[in-house]
């Protein structure tokens, strides 16, 4: 009886913990992000080839090549020319260069809701599809997946093939240093090619963000007090427009963007 009694106990703290589990997932407020997708030629015309608003929740954490690895299946095509290194990665495909950008910062509390994200992949083909996957991690923990593009081309070691994401994140994303991942998969086979984080990439690392909802703006009370005194009417006219070309100069500043650029 007592081993029946405990065995029963333990099943019932399991089913409350497995509950338990389940309702903090649940009630995790999914992460919403809304990106821009410019090809080489868009971002110059300031015209998106696509405008895509996205949600995740905690099941899609983690990187799309780890997931694949643990059971998912490609669509099955294979590119046999593909080469790969001593350590099983395909070099025919790599990441030359990354650039960020972040902007929005409504608070001044020098966390950013915006990423403006600039890369360059190369191939050793003269032209092939692919299509990337990028990722923030907060602080140490899972690779959150945050936009995903289309299908674009890339020609050789063509510098004029770059490709942009610039996202704003709407809701989800704590105030925190956050690092950026990009994975890179060939479109003929959806197999994946080639990555750059911050282990590569100082650029990519500590990137200060947070959500816009978290990102409201200040809202300053600024009271200009005008003294009225009888006599000395220019003095007066002097110190009126001092005032009025402080205020001016206030407001302009104000005015400008506050951006911060991180290079590699």
């Amino acid at each position: 009886m007592k081993t029946r009694a405990a065995w029963q106990y333990a099943l019932a703290v399991l089913f409350v913990t497995l509950a338990g589990s389940a309702l903090a997932d649940d009630d995790m407020p999914p992460r919403v992000s809304e990106s821009r997708f410019y090809s080489a030629d868009a971002r110059e015309a300031d015209a998106p080839d696509r405008i895509s608003t996205d949600e995740y929740s905690a099941a899609d954490e983690g990187r799309r090549s780890a997931r694949r690895e643990a059971g998912a299946t490609p669509s099955g095509k294979d590119r046999s020319l593909a080469t790969f290194d001593g350590a099983g990665a395909n070099i025919d495909f790599w990441i030359y260069s990354a650039d960020v950008e972040l902007f929005a910062d409504e608070d001044r509390d020098g966390y950013y809701s915006g990423i403006d994200l600039l890369f360059d992949a190369d191939t050793i083909y003269g032209r092939a599809e692919i299509y990337a996957v990028v990722y923030l991690s907060l602080e140490g923990g899972p690779w959150m997946e945050y936009a995903a593009t289309e299908d674009f081309v890339i020609r050789g070691t063509s510098g004029s093939d770059e490709f942009s994401v610039v996202t704003e994140l709407l809701a989800g994303y704590p105030a925190g240093d956050y690092d950026l991942l990009i994975e890179v998969y060939d479109a003929f086979d959806d197999s994946f090619v080639a990555d750059l984080g911050p282990e590569q990439s100082s650029a990519l690392s500590f990137l200060p963000l947070e959500d816009a909802e978290r990102d409201a703006p200040v809202i300053e009370d600024r009271t200009v007090v005008v003294s009225h005194t009888s006599g000395g009417g220019a003095a007066g006219g002097l110190t009126l427009g001092g005032l009025m070309l402080l205020t001016a100069g206030v407001l302009y500043r104000r005015r400008i963007p506050a951006v911060l650029r991180v290079r590699k």
